[in-house]
């Protein structure tokens, strides 16, 4: 894809998964993988910055043998998801005003 995304959209597309509920790292990676190119070292700065941010908590639990450790929305994360959908659809709206017209209309 020629279009890269942003930190900010990266953001919103991690709190989207988990607004699912919570996940594990691996997990999270997996799950924008099959939609966007993330790689698991962008994806952990992200994460501790919204838990450092106060959008995520995290704890550790087993998962398939192994010791994981999950992410999960606050209240504040969900408020700022559902402030960062209502900014994307105001976002999308305008680039599609300018690029997602037929060519020659």
């Amino acid at each position: 894809m020629k279009f890269q995304i942003t930190a900010t959209l990266l953001e919103a597309c991690v709190l989207s998964l988990l607004g699912d509920g919570p996940a594990y790292g691996y997990i999270i990676t997996q799950r924008l993988q099959d939609k966007v190119e993330c790689s698991e070292s962008t994806l952990y700065p992200v994460l501790r910055r919204l838990e450092k941010d106060g959008l995520l908590t995290s704890y550790n639990r087993e998962a398939n043998g192994r010791n994981r450790k999950f992410y999960k929305l606050t209240e504040e994360g969900r408020l700022q998801l559902a402030d960062m959908r209502r900014e994307w659809e105001r976002y999308k709206t305008l680039v599609d005003d300018l690029i997602g017209k037929e060519v020659g209309t």
